[in-house]
């Protein structure tokens, strides 16, 4: 018991480091804010402080990271899910014309992949090496417009 008095900074040290290792395995930033108090105990300990106030720095420090720092990091860290799968990931897309895009027929080349093409009735025919706009998916063709094209069409 005596050696933990002389040493009590090395536990809370040792707690930390089971909190780092809980961290890796569930990465949800919980685990890390209980080790940062951890080691804000290690700090107080070895300032000399005695046991309780060792434990009241350690929860009070994993309490404020817990509040205001854990948040951050978690909105800092997140990734929005592309909520758009499959063929409506496209709309919206910029493709290049590799063939006259008219109102019945042509092609594009679309996400590296190249898809057939149309342009919505009435529209002007785009030559090739025009990029163009997706605006919609109908079945395996693409429609398009040219974003340079006047805006009556």
């Amino acid at each position: 018991m005596e050696w933990f008095a002389d040493n009590g900074w090395l536990a809370w040290v040792g707690l930390a480091l089971i909190c780092g290792a809980v961290e890796a395995a569930t990465v949800d930033f919980f685990f890390l804010m209980l080790a940062g108090g951890s080691l804000a105990g290690a700090i107080a300990a070895a300032a000399g402080l005695g046991f309780p106030p060792q434990v009241v720095v350690a929860v009070v420090v994993a309490i404020v990271l817990l509040g205001a720092v854990r948040p951050l990091v978690k909105r800092h860290l997140a990734v929005a899910p592309d909520r758009s799968i499959g063929t409506a990931a496209h709309i919206g897309r910029a493709a290049l014309v590799t063939e006259t895009v008219t109102a019945t027929s042509g092609l594009v080349k679309l996400a590296g992949e190249v898809w057939t093409a149309r342009t919505r009735p009435g529209h002007p025919a785009i030559p090739p090496g025009h990029e163009v706009r997706v605006v919609s998916i109908e079945g395996a063709t693409v429609v398009v417009t040219d974003p340079s094209a006047p805006e009556g069409f």
